[in-house]
């Protein structure tokens, strides 16, 4: 007969669809769209808000817009990253294959959490330097129109 301590083949197929479930995928999915949708929500009010400082500032200073334009760059720069951080984890979702009849996920639940996670905190890191890139590129272009000498100093705020 077979010992208590052995693992019966429906034993290891329970395990495996416990830590591969059908959700998995929707983790991963749902971490990859959070990173594209929320560094997207960051870079597009970056460049709302800049653009609103370029704008004021062009009134008065038409020969710097051109120079201004940094920081609407700068926070379009953050939506391709969340563009990049949602490829790579959708890349790593893997479909279920088909085996002998039966199907096999390939996805596990912790890679699910992990992309998720990971998805979850470029999203909201893109947020929030949108934001901040807005800001300094709203104070700073006008600050810009100005005092020209202060462009140096934009830059190294915004990086």
């Amino acid at each position: 007969g077979q010992s208590d301590s052995t693992p019966t083949m429906a034993s290891i197929v329970d395990m495996y669809s416990l830590s591969c479930p059908a959700s998995a995928p929707f983790f991963g999915y749902f971490g990859a769209a959070a990173a594209m949708f929320l560094a997207n929500l960051g870079a597009a009010y970056g460049t709302a808000k800049s653009g609103v400082g370029i704008s004021g500032m062009g009134v008065g200073r038409p020969d710097l817009v051109m120079k201004a334009l940094i920081p609407v760059v700068m926070a379009g720069v953050v939506g391709i990253y969340g563009l990049i951080i949602a490829v790579i984890i959708s890349t790593k979702i893997k479909a279920p294959t088909m085996t002998d009849g039966t199907m096999q996920p390939q996805y596990t639940l912790f890679a699910g959490a992990s992309h998720l996670a990971a998805g979850l905190a470029g999203g909201f890191s893109g947020l929030a330097a949108g934001m901040a890139i807005g800001v300094v590129g709203d104070i700073g272009t006008r600050a810009l129109g100005q005092q020209p000498k202060l462009f140096v100093g934009m830059i190294l705020i915004l990086i």
